[in-house]
């Protein structure tokens, strides 16, 4: 997992994102690391266009093999 203060604007990342119409469904989902139009101090994840403040709790990976073992672990 990815330290949050190494985070970079630009940087392409891996998240296990919850589907928010359906909590049961979570996915390996590619994210890129943005600045927040309503807060240009504060990075977001933009997954399907939409800003998600990144959060403490966040599980965020460099790649999508690290991303699949940590699902792997917990969700299979």
């Amino acid at each position: 997992m990815l330290d949050l203060q190494q985070l970079k604007e630009g940087q392409s990342v891996y998240v296990i994102y919850r589907n928010p119409h359906t909590q049961s469904v979570q996915t390996i989902q590619e994210a890129m690391v943005a600045r927040d139009p309503m807060d240009p101090n504060q990075l977001s994840l933009l997954i399907h266009d939409f800003y998600h403040p990144i959060e403490a709790n966040d599980a965020i990976f460099s790649t999508q093999e690290e991303a699949q073992q940590l699902y792997d672990q917990y969700m299979m």
